[in-house]
């Protein structure tokens, strides 16, 4: 089957998301002969590059929503079996120098959370890759106290990072979104601001949103 093109408008992806909602993971990938791996160790990206791929999401790993002509942006969001999210959920590239000038307006977190299509997926661990299931894919928009919450974490750490302390930022910061190393390995090293206003090495850093705010975005689309 050819690679579908990126939807025009938000009713035509929608339309796209009921289709594979009920399909198991592995029922897409083979109707799209797209390449399923055994496990997801080497492999965690999979579910969502299959999805990005059968949605005909474009973006690539641009700083912009994944669906970059209709502004929207897609999150899997792995569930156990009692509806918990089972992870925490990676959203950019955390910048780590040139943060002169740099707002929570202009940055990629605001860009990228703006407008979510959220896909549930039954991911329990116990479930190979190929039979999770895939739910109900919903959008969502954050309203004015999730952006405030949002807007207020991202600017407490950027300030940390900014003056240096880069270094003091573990996942416990943050009321719903926390800072992380995202790197392959130990030895993949990016530049970052030090104590002294000069360059350090570091680990790449990733915003993550806990899986509190995101279980809370799940109890208010499913109750209404």
């Amino acid at each position: 089957m050819l690679k579908p093109a990126p939807p025009t408008s938000i009713s035509e992806l929608l339309q796209r998301v009921e289709t594979i909602a009920g399909l198991t993971l592995g029922e897409l990938a083979a109707q799209y002969h797209f390449k399923s791996p055994d496990d997801l160790l080497r492999e965690k990206g999979w579910p969502g590059q299959l999805l990005e791929y059968v949605l005909g999401a474009s973006a690539g790993s641009k700083p912009v929503p994944d669906f970059e002509h209709i502004g929207i942006e897609l999150k899997t969001l792995p569930l156990s079996y009692t509806g918990k999210p089972l992870e925490t959920t990676y959203v950019s590239v955390v910048p780590l120098t040139n943060l002169t000038g740099l707002t929570w307006q202009s940055s990629s977190v605001k860009k990228k959370l703006n407008h979510v299509l959220w896909l549930p997926i039954l991911a329990e661990r116990d479930i190979p890759p190929i039979n999770r299931t895939i739910g109900t894919g919903f959008l969502w928009q954050p309203d004015s106290l999730q952006e405030a919450q949002l807007r207020r974490d991202w600017e407490e750490q950027i300030e940390l990072i900014a003056v240096g302390r880069v270094n003091e930022i573990s996942g416990h910061l943050g009321e719903v979104m926390q800072i992380r190393p995202k790197a392959a390995n130990s030895k993949v090293l990016t530049d970052a601001i030090g104590p002294e206003g000069g360059l350090i090495k570091t680990l790449p850093r990733g915003f993550y949103l806990k899986t509190q705010f995101t279980q809370n975005i799940l109890k208010n689309h499913f109750s209404c």
